[in-house]
């Protein structure tokens, strides 16, 4: 056991040379003076530490013999100074990749730093605290107060610089500006939440427009907590944006507790029965709201239903437009019913509803039963008849609070122009009336005529669109001669050519309370504007508007018109139309001249339109022949058209403004696009002018 033990301690070391032998390395150790006390100098210096380590062992084997100890605990002890002399073998790797990672470590920590002190002094910070707590109003939506910060999850498009730029812009505007109207710039919902935190302690922001921006109800979801705590707004507009009725019912319990907003404006945003009744719901408990528009949307009869309930208890609106809508005859009579317990209500506004007489019987009742006092009501294009027309005269017979009435594009005739006649007769209270596109003729003009004899009050008359022509226009004139107290006086469309021009002229020497003239359509042509002409060299100290558009007017009219503006110096007119005309560009010098020269004379800045202006610059143009070969724009129906008709369309142009009606919407209906030839001279069609040397 003894010399195995000894064997095994010369041959644990594996660091001496391989040529030599077992044998010699025993020899070599005892030359020395002991076993393995030391090493060439050629081994490194680990394996010297090592074989230092292995001496001691050996001795203390040695004398552990000499003390009689047993060959199991020497060899024990052997084998644990082993373990102990190879250790430093390891530790050397480690440390060597010590020395590496620890400064490498240290470097990237000290740039990780720096790099963070840089960003935070590069970033532009906000000039409020953008310690603002984070609201969640809803799943997948979170956002900050912060300027500049877009954190709405929802979206994954983000704003770019320019947009940026662009919002910061609208965000000056608002704390600058006491209204501001930001229509149509289409920042959507993201933009929104971005300039809300500029309203929330704004105190110079009284009226903002976001109409047209494509906000959904999303975006409404910003406006929680701002509303709330500004109470300088008192306008809100977002029509145009697709809210739904989702954004309705967000907005509405937004509202129920602001007492700053006024005026609420939510046309075209695709609100329904549930949009109108969350409305409704919120009518009911606020009382800061005092008007309200929700016209062109899709309110049935159970959302006319909800907003009559609300007209039960609310006690503070004034004003509610619900034009453009599907209420019918149901839903005329379930706001009869609110309106009969109502008292703040002034304006009514159903144009567009399709309430028909049954609807209009139901609604004039509940409106004699009102204990406020209306003072507008609007219920054109309506299907009312010369039926629906007699209650509402019996309506206007007894109202006394009643100023402006619009009973336009129906279909009342001429039996409902007379009962509208007689109840003005007996009414001392309507300012402004409007029976335009009612296929009133000679015998319903009349009745109105007679009408303003004695009649003084009624300021505004639109009678437009009715076929009354030149006979009509004679019966209106001779009355307003030295009657009435008309102001505006609208006859746009209404057939009366030439031979009506000339009455209406005739009229203006004597008129001194006429201030706006509307004669659009009616074909005068020339001799209509010369008739004119000759009235406009007299003093008139009232007529200031005077509207000639889409008459076939050419040179000869522009010509006349330009003289007479030229020859009276005490011309009191300030706008006058003469566009969607004939006239070459003689005529539109000759006009331009004439402007200049009143302003020359008198200091006083004449607006004068004399340019065809086109809508669609796509449509063919009129190719013109003759000794004046030029090109002629087609006159487009821009105006014509208050309805809409599947008859007619606006984007298609006509030929002339020849008056014919059609049977809805009582414009001009539509030509036929292309190229047709016209003679240069008298600018008559050549299919029709035939080979005739000679003008006609």
């Amino acid at each position: 056991m003894g010399s195995t033990s000894a064997i095994s301690l010369c041959s644990l070391p594996k660091i001496s040379l391989r040529s030599q032998t077992h044998k010699q390395r025993l020899e070599a150790l005892q030359a020395l003076g002991g076993p393995c006390s030391n090493f060439p100098t050629a081994l490194s210096l680990r394996r010297k530490r090592g074989l230092r380590l292995r001496s001691l062992a050996v001795k203390v084997s040695a004398s552990s013999r000499a003390d009689g100890g047993s060959r199991r605990s020497v060899s024990a002890r052997r084998v644990y100074r082993q373990s102990q002399s190879e250790s430093p073998l390891s530790v050397a790797p480690l440390q060597q990749v010590a020395s590496v990672a620890v400064p490498a470590g240290l470097f990237l920590a000290v740039t990780f730093v720096l790099w963070k002190v840089v960003e935070k002094l590069l970033t532009p910070k906000s000039k409020r605290a953008t310690n603002v707590e984070e609201k969640t109003s809803a799943q997948g939506l979170k956002w900050s107060f912060a300027p500049g910060t877009n954190l709405l999850s929802g979206l994954s498009a983000k704003i770019d610089r320019e947009s940026k730029e662009r919002l910061n812009e609208f965000a000056k505007e608002l704390r600058a500006f006491s209204v501001v109207d930001m229509s149509g710039c289409n920042f959507s919902d993201e933009g929104l939440i971005f300039l809300a935190e500029r309203l929330a302690y704004n105190q110079t922001l009284e009226g903002v427009s976001f109409a047209g921006n494509g906000i959904t109800a999303t975006g409404l979801k910003a406006f929680d907590g701002i509303l709330q705590s500004n109470i300088m707004l008192k306008t809100l507009d977002l029509s145009g944006n697709p809210i739904g009725d989702e954004g309705a019912k967000c907005l509405s319990d937004i509202l129920v507790d602001n007492t700053g907003i006024t005026k609420l404006q939510l046309n075209s945003t695709n609100l329904g029965d549930e949009g109108a009744k969350a409305i409704a719901e919120m009518l009911k408990k606020n009382s800061t709201l005092r008007f309200v528009e929700l016209n062109n949307n899709m309110i049935d009869y159970a959302g006319f239903t909800s907003l009559a309930g609300a007209l039960l208890e609310n006690k503070t609106l004034r004003y509610i437009q619900l034009n453009g809508n599907y209420g019918g005859a149901l839903g005329a009579n379930a706001l009869a019913k609110g309106l009969e317990g109502n008292k703040s209500l002034r304006e009514l506004h159903l144009h567009g509803n399709s309430i028909g007489d049954e609807g209009i019987r139901a609604l004039m009742s509940g409106l004699s039963q009102h204990k406020g006092k209306i003072t507008r009501l609007e219920i054109g294009n309506n299907s009312i008849s010369a039926k629906g027309a007699f209650h509402v005269a019996e309506y206007v017979k007894k109202s006394k609070s009643l100023l402006v009435l619009n009973i336009s594009m129906n279909d009342i005739g001429d039996e409902g122009a007379e009962r509208i006649g007689d109840a003005l007769k007996e009414n001392r209270s309507i300012k402004s009336i409007d029976v335009a596109g009612n296929n009133i003729q000679v015998k319903g003009v009349t009745s109105i005529a007679q009408t303003l004899k004695d009649n003084s009050v009624v300021t505004t008359l639109e009678i437009g669109y009715n076929p009354i022509g030149p006979e009509g226009a004679k019966v209106l004139s001779d009355v307003l001669k030295f009657h009435g107290n008309i102001n505006n006086l609208k006859l746009g469309w209404c057939q009366i050519g030439a031979k009506g021009a000339e009455a209406i002229a005739d009229m203006l020497k004597y008129n001194s309370t006429l201030s706006y003239l509307d004669l659009r359509g009616n074909g005068l042509r020339d001799e209509g504007a010369i008739c004119l002409a000759r009235s406009l060299k007299v003093v008139n100290e009232a007529l200031t508007t005077l509207d000639l558009g889409f008459n076939e007017i050419r040179d000869d009219g522009a010509f006349a018109i330009a003289q007479a503006l030229k020859a009276n110096e005490d011309v009191r007119i300030t706008s006058l139309n003469l566009s969607r005309n004939l006239m070459t560009k003689f005529g539109q010098s000759a006009l331009t001249d004439a402007r200049d020269h009143v302003y020359e004379m008198t200091e006083k800045e004449v607006e004068v339109s004399s340019e065809a202006q086109i809508e669609d610059k796509e449509e063919s143009q009129v190719v013109v022949k003759g000794p004046n070969r030029r090109l002629l724009p087609f006159l487009d129906c821009e105006g014509l058209c208050k309805v809409r008709c599947s008859k007619h369309s606006r984007q298609n142009v006509c030929k002339r403004a020849c008056g014919t009606c059609c049977d809805r919407c009582k414009c001009v209906p539509p030509g036929t696009a292309g190229n047709r030839e016209m003679c240069g001279t008298c600018y008559t069609d050549m299919t029709t002018h035939g080979n005739r040397p000679k003008c006609p």
